[in-house]
């Protein structure tokens, strides 16, 4: 018999190199490392920032949704998109441009098929959204699950409910997915990557004006690598900048294919006329809180001026400037300082550049889809419970309307009609617009549509303005229906030229004698 020869064990070192070189299962690792506690980790965080968007403070109380839904019918019924001023009794004539048309008709859709609990359910998903591009953008990029898990928290809080659920959600979610393929792609050395950027801006063009953000980070993007690259060859920066090893040709044609992939629609280049008029206008920076400077009496504020901060520190303890997150951060940081609802443009570049400063060699490893199946499940039943825990249903988001709106008022005057025009406030033009579109509204949250002349002056009078007898839009009126805490509805209450009709908690209607 031939003895068998044992096997020499390995030396301590070198069994460690031989175990670092094999390949990690999906179970391998510590236990922070399962995809059985990961996923479901994850489930769960997700399922806590984005499931209060059920609630009706986040969905059926905020002003602007009724408008959209309005838009969004009627694009449904006409099958086409508007081109003048629709629903408006003042400006029904001028042009407008519904850009975010398809948003409209989604929620419309939504709509449709579950009643109010539709509206909660869209805002819901928009949400999750938001917090999974997010997470997926941090865990890509600093290729840890906790770290992502961590940064993604804490971007999520700095911005994700200073506005409620509307067409800017997919401008946060789109702008996340093209920042991440950026920086993958330059990461990789795999341009293929940048090709999913032109279908991404024809889906933007037609959901959200704020595609141009994207836009300004893809055109950095492209400026920055092509002149890193001359520079390059010139020997000028040699090892001081983060290298971009992709071809400036292929980024030049990526760049161009997304310019004209914006026009893909059916308002084509006029969506920039629109861009123009709101960095023209001046009545929404000054009178419309959320387009005003952040004022720092939020948790919120301060997180995003820590996230900020430190993302310049980290930036400078670099051994390598990375120019191009650099220059995205400064400029999202003068435009997100700026206004509240464009908070989310400074905290979405500064948490890519603190994942970025994390980064590693180490990958997750791809989830299956059965581990993907599991969690889809995991993530509905979790959401599922926090609806029925907290009770949310049509019959308490009618309730939570009727107690900011004047549905009242509104039906008093379907029982006793009255004849127009309507005057009507600010505030509730969106929800009229909606609820009782029968009285065309004299005006409504469209501030690029009537322009800072016409806000101005209903701005004024709802706000009693000694001049109010002289408002050619409150003159040529005969029904009025006022938020009773306005000044405004004190002034009518006490002119012999007014009727009231109907007075409630919330509202107060007259007609002219």
């Amino acid at each position: 018999m031939v003895p068998v020869k044992e096997r020499t064990p390995l030396p301590a070192v070198a069994r460690r190199k031989t175990l670092e070189r094999e390949p990690a299962t999906p179970e391998s690792g510590s236990f922070f490392h399962w995809r059985s506690v990961q996923l479901p980790a994850l489930a769960l965080l997700l399922t806590i920032i984005a499931a209060p968007s059920l609630l009706p403070k986040y969905s059926v109380t905020d002003p602007d949704i009724w408008l959209h839904l309005k838009v969004g019918d009627w694009v449904a019924e006409h099958r086409a998109v508007p081109y003048s001023g629709i629903l408006s009794a003042t400006v029904a004539d001028r042009p407008w441009i519904a850009y975010s048309w398809f948003y409209e008709l989604l929620l419309s859709l939504f709509h449709s098929w579950f009643h109010l609990m539709g509206v909660a359910v869209y805002g819901l998903l928009l949400t999750l959204a938001v917090a999974s591009s997010v997470f997926w953008m941090t865990s890509r990029v600093s290729a840890s699950f906790w770290r992502a898990c961590l940064l993604a928290t804490a971007c999520c809080a700095a911005f994700l409910f200073n506005v409620l659920p509307r067409p800017v959600f997919f401008s946060m979610t789109l702008f996340a997915l093209t920042l991440t393929l950026l920086l993958e792609a330059r990461r990789t050395g795999n341009s293929r990557l940048l090709y999913w950027l032109p279908p991404l801006f024809v889906l933007w063009a037609n959901v959200h004006i704020q595609f141009v953000y994207g836009l300004v980070a893809v055109g950095l993007f492209v400026t920055i690598s092509i002149l890193q690259t001359w520079a390059a060859a010139k020997a000028w920066v040699r090892d001081l900048l983060v290298p971009t090893p992709l071809p400036a040709r292929t980024l030049f044609v990526v760049l161009a294919a997304c310019v004209l992939a914006t026009c893909i629609g059916p308002y084509s280049y006029h969506l920039y006329f629109v861009v123009f008029s709101y960095a023209a206008s001046s009545f929404p920076f000054t009178y419309i809180h959320e387009f005003q400077a952040l004022g720092f009496r939020n948790y919120t504020d301060f997180v995003q001026l820590l996230l900020t901060g430190f993302a310049f520190f980290v930036l400078g303890r670099r051994k390598q400037l990375d120019a191009f997150l650099l220059a995205l951060l400064i400029v999202a940081s003068v435009v997100g300082y700026r206004t509240q609802r464009d908070s989310w443009f400074a905290c979405i570049p500064a948490t890519a550049c603190i994942a970025a400063w994390f980064d590693g060699t180490r990958r997750e490893n791809r989830v299956t889809m059965t581990q993907r199946a599991g969690f889809a499940v995991a993530l509905t039943l979790l959401i599922l419970l926090y609806a029925r825990t907290m009770d949310v249903n049509n019959q308490n988001l009618r309730f939570a309307i009727a107690g900011v709106y004047p549905v009242q008022a509104i039906n008093y005057l379907r029982e006793h009609p009255q004849k127009g025009p309507l005057y009507n406030t600010y505030d509730w033009g969106d929800f009229i617009t909606w609820y009782m579109p029968e009285y065309p509204v004299a005006i409504d949250g469209r501030t690029d549509l009537y322009g800072d002349e016409i806000d101005m002056r209903f701005y004024r009078t709802e706000n009693g303005d000694a001049s109010y007898n002289d408002d050619p839009y409150l003159r040529q009126a005969n029904v009025f229906l006022i938020p009773k805490q306005k000044p405004l509805s004190r002034l009518l209450a006490s002119d012999s030229q007014f009727n009231l009709i109907y007075e409630d908690a919330l509202a107060m209607v007259f007609v002219r004698r």
